[in-house]
């Protein structure tokens, strides 16, 4: 079961609106007191729902992060080619090396 934030969102509205409309209602002050602190959660988390991203956004960021990638593995095959191509000219030895163009 996966959490779906377009359903809870709504709820989180009604147990907040409840919960405001309690404090007027009820007697006890401390008993308003727990309702008027449940009513900022709940309007918190309704808020905290509204702000994330929508999934609409996922597939162009994870379309981004795939290219960006892609970019990268070429960047390293590059380097690694670069690596043992340095490699293989230090291991020939001194005496393999280019050709002095002066001599």
């Amino acid at each position: 079961m996966t959490f779906k934030p377009a359903i809870w969102y709504p709820i989180a509205v009604v147990l907040s609106v409840f919960n405001l409309v309690s404090v007027a209602i009820v007697a006890e002050p401390w008993h308003a007191t727990i309702h008027a602190a449940l009513a900022l959660g709940f309007g918190l988390w309704a808020q905290r729902l509204r702000q994330r991203p929508d999934r609409s956004e996922l597939p162009a960021r994870l379309e981004a992060l795939e290219a960006e990638l892609d970019t990268l593995q070429q960047q390293l095959s590059e380097t690694q080619e670069r690596l043992d191509f340095a490699e293989r000219l230090l291991a020939k030895g001194p005496g393999t090396r280019r050709a002095d163009p002066q001599r």
